[in-house]
């Protein structure tokens, strides 16, 4: 089972396995992607709409990644559906496919090239040099704005 976000839709994806996406998909897409969407919910396509503890539980292994900031609502219920079904994501997001790492996600990619190794991000002040591993708006030494970085 796939599990396919908005990329595979705008790529023109296709795959003989059973696919599922959820309802936020389609308010991403327009245009051909729009209508592929529509074309394969008609053709059996199954909409999931994730538990929410399960969404909590991707929400956190993203903080723990550091890439919280970089999902949107729809990335995460993305994985969500892809976690709670144990299918694989279909995905370009390099944000996705680190937390699908760690949450032990199968990912296949489209047109861009997989992750190779898994990512832990840090946040450092851009003040006073410190770092920190959750993204916080500012310093809470100095005041000053935090950059994501790799430790």
């Amino acid at each position: 089972m796939q599990i396919l976000d908005s990329s595979a839709f705008i790529h023109d994806f296709t795959t003989s396995s059973d696919i599922v996406t959820i309802p936020l998909v389609r308010e991403e897409l327009e245009d051909e992607a729009g209508y592929r969407f529509d074309a394969l919910e008609g053709s059996g396509m199954q909409i999931h709409i994730p538990d929410p503890s399960t969404i909590e539980r991707v929400e956190r292994a993203a903080r723990e990644t550091g890439d919280a900031e970089e999902l949107s609502r729809t990335d995460i219920r993305l994985l969500a559906a892809a976690f709670e079904l144990d299918g694989t994501l279909v995905t370009d997001d390099y944000a996705m496919q680190n937390v699908a790492e760690k949450l032990d996600v199968a990912v296949e990619v489209i047109a861009r090239d997989g992750i190779d190794e898994t990512r832990e991000w840090q946040f450092q002040c851009q003040g006073c040099g410190r770092t920190f591993d959750d993204h916080r708006e500012r310093c809470e030494i100095c005041g000053s704005d935090l950059e994501r970085k790799r430790p």
